[in-house]
Formats: C-alpha cells, structure tokens, sequence
C-alpha cells in the first residue's frame, strides 16, 4: 500500500466514523403522545400518587387483620428485697382448751413453746410469670366492618386522585409542548421575515448604488434586519429555558431532542354538545366517596358507643409458690363505655354534620362541574373561531405585502409602509400559531372536563 493509497483510505474511515458521531448526536424527536407517556412515567406527581395509592393498599390490608385474633404474649420475672406477701399466724386463736390438752400429751415441751409464740411467714420474694392470650372479638359495634369498607374508600380515592394528577400532568405536558410548538413555528416564520428582508435588501442596495432609491431606505430596512436577529436570540433562548422545563417535567435525561411538529391543516372534529357524563368523572366520583366516608365516620362513631364482645383463651405459666404450675383458661368479656356516652352523644352529632356539609358539597360542586363543562364547551368554539379569523388575517396580510411591494417597486409607496406590511403579516403567522394551540389545549380542556 502507498502513501496515496493509506491517506485516502484514512480520509474514508474518519469521513465514516464522523458520520457515525454525527447520526449518534442527532436529537432524537419526540411527538405529543412520547412526552405524555414520559410524563405519566416519570413526573414527580404520578410517583407521589402511586405511592399514596401503595399505602392506601397496606391501610387496607392492616384493617383487615382486625377480622383475626389478637395474640398476644407476657413474660415477667422478678425478685424483691422481701416477701411480697407476709402475715404472722398466732396458733393461740386455733387451739382450744380441749386441743391444747391433748398436744401437751402428745408434742414435747419445746413444741408446746413455739406454739405458744406468734409464727411470721414470707412468700413470692422471687418468681416468673408467663402467659399466651388470644382475643377473638364477637361484635364491636360494626367498627371492624366499617373500618374495613372505611380503608377500602381510602384506596378507591388515591386511585381518584392519582387520575386527577394524571390529567393535570397531561394538561401540563401538552401546554409546553405547544409552547415548543408555538416558538418552532415563530423561527419559521423569523425565517421567512429574514429571507424577505435579504431579498429586499439585495433590491434596495442596487437601486441606492444606481441612485434611483433613499439610502434611508437601505438603512430601514437594516434595521428591522437587526430587529428580526434580536428577536431570533430571545426566541432561541425561550425554546433552551422550555427544553430545560420540558426535560424535567418528563424525566429526559437532557435537553438533545426536538419537538415533532403539529400538523395544523388537519381538520378537528368540534363538539356539539355537552355529553351527560357526570358521573364518570374523577372529581365527581371524589366528591362521592367523601360523602360515603363521611357516613362511615359516622357509624364508627356510633359503634364506640356500643358494647363490645370478645372470646379469648389462654395458657399461663408461673413459679409464685416456689413450684412450677401451668393452666389455660378460657374467658368472655363484655365492655360497656357508659362514661363515654356523654361526649359520645357530640361526637355522632358532629360526624353527623360533617356528613351533610359532605353531602351539600357533592351537591354544590356537581353544579360547579356542569358550569365547566359548558364553559370548556365555550372556550373551544371561541378558539375555534380565533383560529379561522387567524386563517384569513394570513391571506390578507399575504396580499397586503405583494400589493406594498409591487407599489415600492413602483415607486408609489415608501420603505416604511412596505416594511410595516412585511411586519403585519409575520404578527399574523404568530397569532395563527399561537391560536392553533389555544385550540388544541382548550380541546384537551374539553376533554377532561367532560371525562372523554
């Protein structure tokens, strides 16, 4: 191999693995649908929601263990500094005058001497103690069952409620991807403006240089060159501040990606009407399972009142007389709350208006629910007509500017108007944007504001 020959196949090779390089930089592009599913994956919000859906599920599992015995063990072992039950026995109480005559027949004379003298007595200076109880309750006053049904309303609102986070998550990942769209859009349309103006300019310095035109217009239109890179630098820096927001709302990893464009000439199917369905939203079906926790609260309320039955059994151990000794047992309790009856009273009538106030909500805010419907309803139409009045103000700013430029070519029109048409009509690009993701968004609205 040659000199010529190794530098050509060295210039191959660093020409392939740069392509290499540059297809690996490439960011990759990411569509409406990709951000939403990365967000509901990795936002912070829905990682909180799930973890309070989890622990609903373990207060849920915790109460049912309410349904089983409680077992429970104790173990004690001690030692005093003196009996814990002592007692002196005088013998002279026992001992009648007939049984005093027959002892001194028949015990010696040093017997009849300690009987004739009180006698102390010590036991359990030391000891152990252990015992095994199972509590198996009957009735409790419903408060098991309802604790049960109470926790399980528990795990259906975090359930609600990660759905509510959800949608907020959704909503917010679709306002910055049309923000990203919008700002993509608007450097199109700078670059259109800065092709116009380099075209105008091209035309304005041969006329300045021929004499025929102001050397006032080359500097006008100069400046709005200059005005139209300014803007280009607050644009670029609005999409990297996005990127960065975008980037950690979603859980990217960075910033290396773009935005799929919308494809603004497809035809959006409008609502009519505002569907009946009420009951199928979150927020309604929260408000629901309020009122029906608040009637749970209620009967737990009164099940403290009530007496209480249980069952149990038991084995015990104990070393008290310097013996060992084991038994089992089994008993029955009834606990009757009768000194709490007096503040029990207050407490059902508080869980009582507590459950009307839930009850009066869920009324209220249904009536608030349907008010926002029609207003998504509203919003959309409005955007919708935005939107087409944004459509027109285009075409007729299109002709606005051939008409201006034709009559500058002229000589019938001066720089300043033909600039000014120029002007107008990227202000109505931008509002044509910024409309066909004000209805997007007000769809999205609609959608959940109606559940669907």
């Amino acid at each position: 191999m040659n000199i010529k020959t190794y530098f050509i196949s060295c210039c191959l090779i660093m020409a392939a693995s740069s392509t290499v390089l540059a297809q690996q930089t490439v960011p990759a592009a990411l569509s409406l649908q990709q951000l939403k599913d990365s967000a509901l994956r990795y936002n912070n919000a829905i990682r909180s929601a799930e973890l309070d859906i989890a622990a609903a599920q373990q207060q849920r599992k915790e109460a049912f263990t309410k349904y089983f015995p409680n077992i429970s063990g104790t173990a004690l072992s001690f030692n005093a500094n003196r009996g814990m039950a002592e007692m002196d026995i005088d013998p002279q109480e026992f001992i009648n005058p007939s049984m005093a005559a027959t002892l001194s027949q028949m015990l010696p004379a040093e017997a009849l001497m300690a009987l004739a003298s009180p006698i102390s007595m010590s036991m359990m200076k030391s000891g152990t103690i252990a015992s095994v109880m199972a509590m198996q309750p009957l009735f409790a006053g419903g408060q098991i069952v309802n604790g049960n049904k109470l926790a399980t309303v528990g795990e259906q609102v975090s359930q609600l409620q990660w759905q509510l986070s959800a949608n907020d998550v959704e909503r917010q990942t679709e306002q910055y991807y049309w923000q990203m769209v919008s700002l993509q859009e608007k450097q199109h349309t700078l670059d259109a403006a800065e092709a116009f103006l380099d075209d105008i300019y091209g035309d304005v310095d041969v006329a300045v240089r021929a004499g025929v035109a102001l050397r006032n217009d080359l500097l006008q239109v100069q400046l709005r060159q200059n005005d139209t890179k300014s803007q280009r630098l607050k644009l670029q820096n609005g999409m990297a501040v996005l990127k960065m927001l975008i980037a950690q709302y979603c859980g990217l990893r960075d910033t290396t990606f773009a935005i799929l464009p919308a494809d603004s000439t497809v035809t959006i199917a409008m609502p009519a009407s505002i569907p009946s369905t009420l009951q199928q939203l979150p927020e309604y079906q929260l408000l629901e399972k309020q009122v029906e926790a608040a009637a749970l609260q209620k009967k737990l309320a009164v099940g403290k009142q009530l007496p209480s039955v249980a069952v149990g059994a038991g084995y015990n151990y104990h070393n008290l007389m310097e013996k060992d000794h084991t038994f089992a047992m089994i008993f029955a309790t009834v606990s009757v709350p009768i000194s709490d009856w007096w503040g029990g009273s207050h407490a059902i009538k508080r869980k009582k208006i507590e459950q009307q106030k839930a009850q009066d909500q869920l009324v209220d805010n249904a009536q608030l629910l349907t008010i926002r419907m029609q207003k998504a309803l509203n919003d959309v139409v409005e955007a919708q007509q935005q939107l087409t009045l944004a459509k027109q103000s285009i075409a007729q700013a299109e002709e606005n500017l051939r008409i201006n430029r034709d009559r500058y070519h002229a000589g019938t029109t001066t720089m300043n108007d033909l600039l000014e048409a120029q002007l107008l009509l990227q202000q109505t690009r931008d509002k044509h944007t910024d409309a066909f993701a004000e209805l997007q968004q007000r769809l999205l609205d609609y959608r959940q504001a109606t559940g669907l």
